[in-house]
């Protein structure tokens, strides 16, 4: 009986502990579960880790989190330590899944993210003249598209902001950026088609969501990161 309490509290533990936001490290604070934005009953929200001590606006980067637009949650996002040795503040954002709303849902969040931080910049001590975007798989899909819509509203129905704004930079990984190319959202077996709501076959429509359509001379500057044996999202999408 010992044992299996035990055990039972170990595992309760570790559901605790893979959950739970990464604490902030010495010299920033954690704004944790900020809500951005709602939709119906869904509350949009992100975790801030904003510096203590910091005489001037400091740089952000935006975490967008992965997972096929399916699942995932913006605690599985914990290396930052990069950005908190170079002083930055940085935003890890979940958005709604396919489960709550498929496409263009996650966008539609992911720019009402921006633009909340954008909105609120001397509040959180932020410099909006540097922010980077960055993202892996779907997290990477969304990070292109966040920055690449630049100032096209199309998809911010949900965030009207009329303001003009600057992108730094963009870090892709991995994300897919023609999806009209990419075979997984038409198969049934693959998740992501889920995100589709079943207008996969909608070419317009696909081309819309994919990034390689808002693609300009005047688009930030962006390092894509693409492992060449990767079997979910291939290497061409790069």
């Amino acid at each position: 009986m010992y044992r299996k309490c035990l055990l039972l509290l170990c595992c309760l533990l570790m559901v605790r502990l893979v959950s739970a936001q990464l604490p902030a490290p010495d010299g920033y604070h954690l704004m944790a579960d900020q809500v951005y934005t709602t939709a119906g009953q869904w509350q949009g929200k992100m975790d801030l880790y904003l510096t203590q001590k910091a005489e001037k606006p400091t740089p952000l980067v935006i975490f967008i989190h992965g997972g096929g637009w399916v699942h995932g949650r913006k605690e599985d996002e914990k290396d930052f330590s990069v950005f908190f040795g170079l002083q930055y503040a940085v935003a890890n954002v979940e958005y709604r899944l396919a489960d709550v709303a498929p496409a263009p849902a996650a966008i539609q969040d992911c720019r009402c993210a921006l633009f909340y931080l954008i909105g609120n910049a001397k509040k959180l001590n932020l410099d909006v003249q540097h922010v980077v975007v960055m993202g892996g798989s779907a997290g990477g899909h969304l990070a292109l598209m966040t920055a690449l819509l630049g100032n096209d509203h199309r998809f911010d129905q949900n965030c009207a902001y009329t303001d003009k704004f600057h992108i730094s930079a963009i870090v892709d990984k991995y994300g897919p950026t023609d999806l009209n190319r990419w075979e997984a959202i038409r198969k049934a077996s693959k998740a992501s088609s889920a995100w589709m709501g079943g207008r996969a076959d909608d070419t317009v429509w696909v081309n819309t969501l994919s990034p390689i359509s808002y693609i300009t001379k005047n688009a930030p500057p962006t390092l894509i990161i693409h492992g060449d044996k990767d079997h979910t999202v291939p290497p061409q999408q790069s």
